[in-house]
């Protein structure tokens, strides 16, 4: 497939957002940090208030990627049966959730573990929706899997650990530093262990479909000479990235390091010496990671309809 940055922008920040929001709800329900009224106040607003622009961001990223967007509205009419439009649906409410919640506590409106529940639903069905719009599309090989699902709920969770860790040490929550980063570095371990798996799991993969499947064919020995076209279409566009083996190589390594190994030794690092240049370092890293391997996720998808449309002429 062909990688749409918009939508890579889009789940990243969003992930992020995501895993952030259920960090701070569980800092309340924990009272981890044995913080003062005030202080876990504070806290809460200003960092909820990050998730909603991260999260805005995502939403304003997704505009780009439709052709029409004054006909967005129309992306939630087949809720019944479609997962992006359940998304489409999830993700105001958990900007509207995300919003009430941090009112709620700058505010000091109270209620505030009962509207955080709700949010934690609105934010866990975000993450479903999300995943489900790919892993449900069962020609997609690389994406038909339970692991697709899973891998985006925590790489959410781990990007949004890291980010809850760099902002107690930026806001000077020192008591909240090393639980958080702790957390932050069991979910990006255990991110790396379901992204490799989804690695091997791909890696083994055989297509379901032949050349002779894809055009009717029968004959045991086809060779395609040219595409048919003078140039190029939306097919060859859109369902094809048009990149090396190589490059692919490069980039899943390149993520593989910097989605999990670099992250954890800046949180360690980062947690022992209280450093906000260093925790933004790890942060900053990770997401970088993250936005290579979205985009590595979206490239590696092997559309069947690339057996047809095999040389551009």
């Amino acid at each position: 497939m062909n990688p749409a940055f918009s939508v890579i922008f889009l789940t990243t920040l969003m992930g992020a957002a995501q895993g952030l929001f259920l960090t701070l709800y569980a800092t309340e329900l924990s009272g981890l940090g044995a913080l003062s009224s005030a202080e876990l106040q504070a806290f809460l607003s200003r960092a909820t208030l990050l998730a909603l622009l991260l999260t805005g961001l995502g939403l304003l990223a997704s505009f780009f990627h439709l052709g029409h967007p004054e006909r967005a509205w129309r992306s939630a009419a087949m809720w019944r049966t479609s997962w992006l439009s359940r998304e489409v649906i999830a993700l105001p409410l958990f900007m509207l959730g995300l919003t009430v919640y941090g009112a709620a506590h700058w505010f000091d409106l109270g209620s505030t573990r009962l509207i955080g529940a709700v949010t934690v639903l609105l934010c866990l069905g975000l993450f479903v929706a999300t995943g489900m719009i790919y892993a449900s599309i069962r020609f997609l090989q690389e994406w038909a899997s339970p692991l697709t699902l899973v891998n985006y709920m925590l790489l959410g969770c781990a990007s949004g650990l890291t980010l809850a860790t760099l902002l107690a040490a930026g806001l000077g929550m020192s008591t909240l530093i090393t639980p958080y980063a702790m957390a932050a570095a069991v979910c990006t371990a255990l991110a790396w262990i379901t992204r490799s798996a989804s690695l091997v799991r791909n890696a083994r993969l055989k297509p379901k479909s032949t050349l002779q499947s894809a055009i009717g064919i029968k004959h045991p020995r086809i060779v395609q000479k040219a595409q048919g076209f003078m140039g190029g279409s939306f097919n060859t566009r859109e369902f094809f990235h048009g990149r090396t083996a190589q490059m692919l190589r490069s980039v899943k390594w390149a993520f593989l390091l910097m989605v999990f190994p670099l992250p954890l030794l800046g949180l360690v690092l980062g947690a022992n010496t209280s450093s906000t240049a260093v925790l933004f370092m790890a942060f900053a890293i990770q997401y970088v990671g993250l936005l290579a391997e979205r985009w590595f996720f979206f490239a590696q998808a092997n559309h069947p309809q690339n057996l047809y449309y095999q040389t551009i002429s």
